[in-house]
């Protein structure tokens, strides 16, 4: 499967076909859904990669939405490619944010971007919480270890080395992250399991996996979903 590599060698992105460009364009308009747009409102993506998923969102809502990534040639090719008066990109480092970013945000999302901090969550919820204005909201698509491809690719040695996978990040559960949530003093804490829609498919699959995936979703076999869509807010 084609990937995009950051500039530590890593994959990160799957290269932009038309399958995974609908694939981003889903998880955006899925964590639309969790907010309520308003244009005054700021939104931070933490882990834009090369920006498809702030762009779909600044387009939709009018909010103003800052793409982040610690990746400088990821944010200089969104910069290239996505311009909207309400949308702007910023080489960031997330782990330094709380004292390099002196904006508070309404929304910070993320998409695959959690597990890979998997060991520092307790730091990273303190970080969010500190960026976030009051009554504000995180909202991240996660991988779900539950599911078959991605325990596959998180459990095994060999997988991890092909698919390039930073030595620290890993796939979780839901009950994991909703006790890390909850111990952050999180609010209204929201864990959904979405997506049966596997990156780089052929085209002619696609159609069946999301019809397919929209009727697993409503019953017990939604734990095996690819992903979590979490939200919460900061109290």
């Amino acid at each position: 499967m084609a990937a995009i590599k950051d500039d530590r060698g890593f994959n990160q992105i799957f290269a932009q076909s038309e399958v995974n460009l609908l694939r981003l364009k889903r998880r955006a308009e899925w964590m639309i859904k969790e907010m309520d747009a308003d244009p005054g409102k700021k939104v931070l993506e933490i882990g834009c990669g090369t920006g498809y998923v702030a762009f779909i969102i600044a387009q939709k809502t009018n909010m103003q939405v800052l793409g982040s990534d610690l990746c400088v040639p990821f944010i200089e090719k969104a910069k290239g490619k996505y311009a909207l008066p309400n949308l702007s990109f910023e080489t960031l480092d997330f782990n330094k944010a709380s004292s390099t970013v002196h904006n508070k945000f309404d929304y910070i999302i993320g998409n695959g971007i959690l597990h890979h901090l998997y060991y520092n969550l307790d730091d990273v919820f303190v970080t969010l919480m500190n960026l976030l204005n009051p009554g504000g909201k995180i909202i991240f698509m996660e991988p779900n270890i539950y599911n078959p491809y991605v325990a596959a690719i998180f459990k095994n040695k060999t997988l991890r080395n092909w698919a390039k996978l930073e030595p620290d990040e890993m796939a979780f559960s839901k009950s994991f992250i909703q006790k890390k949530l909850q111990a952050a003093d999180f609010q209204h804490i929201k864990i959904m399991y979405k997506d049966f829609l596997l990156p780089g498919i052929p085209k002619f699959m696609v159609r069946p996996s999301v019809f397919a995936g929209d009727i697993l979703e409503k019953t017990p076999f939604k734990f095996i979903s690819q992903s979590l869509l979490i939200s919460s807010e900061n109290k």
